[in-house]
């Protein structure tokens, strides 16, 4: 009996001190401290601060060239992929019937003034009577009346070189009108680039408005993006992007800020910035949408 006590007390104790080594050991893994090294590695560990933002890409001239006057395509000279210069004719206007009305504008402009110079040539010679009859008065060699009659005769003439002269200027006018008309017919690129679209035929009646052509300038290409309004005088202009497109994002653009909205889209939030591709456009093309990314810790 005295054997089985002492050998459940001995047993006791062992497990006593057991529990109390692990209950040590535990508390002593958990408290300890973590080493230098291991804060350096946390710090250095990168963080992605990279804000990235998205916009068509537009060129300053980019227009639908419309019929400034009906009538019907004659012909056209431009197809879609065309590179044009300023002035280059497109496409023309069937315009026999408002060149006849442009001829006979100029013939009667013609007329008026060989009309004018006969009319001058006639008040030249009336001066003259009237300051040879000055001197007969003075002289008493005519009457009152006939110097009178001279006089008269003289204004009258300078009345009507007056009367041809406004009827010269207002033929020139029409003449002039004629030919605006004649030259609407000629359908003529409004400056260098290319032309993307063609809307009309040859043999098609147009009207005033119609679409012919669409042209756009190849370049410079520019990037319209918005940003939240925290960007606020946070960006400058002159300051220079990474530009991408998609599908390519492995070539890299560079793009400079060159306008920055004054004031903030109340319903949105943001602003609005506008940056130019430097560089050859490579594979950039109007109208792709492109992607801008900058350090967005700002």
């Amino acid at each position: 009996m005295r054997a089985s006590f002492s050998l459940a007390f001995v047993l006791a104790v062992v497990a006593t001190v057991v529990l109390g080594g692990c209950s040590e050991t535990g508390p002593t893994q958990a408290s300890a401290p973590i080493s230098p090294a291991a804060n350096a590695v946390q710090a250095a560990a990168p963080q992605d601060d990279t804000f990235l933002a998205s916009g068509p890409l537009v060129v300053e001239n980019q227009i639908d060239v419309a019929a400034e006057r009906e009538g019907v395509v004659l012909r056209t000279m431009a197809e879609p992929g065309l590179r044009v210069k300023k002035n280059q004719l497109l496409a023309e206007l069937d315009a026999r019937q408002i060149s006849a009305d442009m001829e006979a504008a100029r013939a009667k402009t013609r007329s008026i003034e060989a009309d004018l110079k006969n009319w001058e040539a006639e008040a030249k010679v009336l001066e003259s009577d009237y300051q040879r009859a000055q001197k007969m008065w003075n002289a008493q060699l005519i009457t009152k009346e006939q110097l009178d009659h001279a006089q008269y005769k003289a204004e009258s003439d300078q009345w009507d070189v007056k009367r041809v002269q406004e009827l010269l200027a207002n033929a020139r006018l029409t003449q002039r009108s004629l030919e605006l008309e004649v030259e609407k017919t000629h359908i003529r690129a409004p400056f260098d680039g290319i032309v993307a679209r063609r809307y009309v035929r040859e043999g098609q009646k147009v009207a005033v408005g119609d679409r012919l052509f669409w042209v756009t300038a190849e370049g410079p290409l520019r990037v319209k993006f918005t940003l939240p309004e925290r960007y606020v005088g946070k960006l400058k202009k002159g300051e220079e992007l990474v530009l991408t497109a998609p599908g390519a994002e492995d070539e890299k653009h560079k793009a400079r800020i060159i306008q920055l909205s004054p004031v903030v889209d109340p319903s949105s939030g943001t602003i609005e910035v506008m940056a130019e591709v430097l560089g050859p456009p490579d594979d950039l093309r109007p109208g792709m949408t492109a992607s801008v990314r900058f350090n967005g810790q700002r």
